[in-house]
């Protein structure tokens, strides 16, 4: 797909950038070479594909939350810096 030059230099506007003049050949060459590749893609057949969201049908499993008792507090506790009333004691964190 070709483009002019002031559509570049639109476009360059938009995007706020300050394009120097021996840029704009390059800016050129490349945004054309964009366009072509997205046109290849928007042409591709798709008439016989599924429709998909995802790569596969994964999806959030959730379990129900329940509570459990933990027989051994102590081996649980045993690396705690600091425990107070069987729990952790961590520093306070608000001020």
């Amino acid at each position: 797909m070709k483009v002019s030059k002031e559509e570049l230099l639109h476009i360059a506007n938009l995007a706020q950038l300050n394009l120097k003049e021996e840029e704009i050949g390059n800016y050129l060459q490349n945004l054309e070479e964009i366009l072509n590749f997205a046109n290849i893609v928007n042409n591709a057949p798709v008439d016989e594909l599924d429709i998909t969201i995802g790569a596969n049908e994964a999806k959030n499993v959730f379990r129900k939350d329940e509570v459990k008792v933990f027989e051994d507090n102590e081996a649980l506790l045993a690396n705690a810096v600091s425990k107070e009333l069987n729990m952790f004691k961590i520093p306070k964190v608000i001020q």
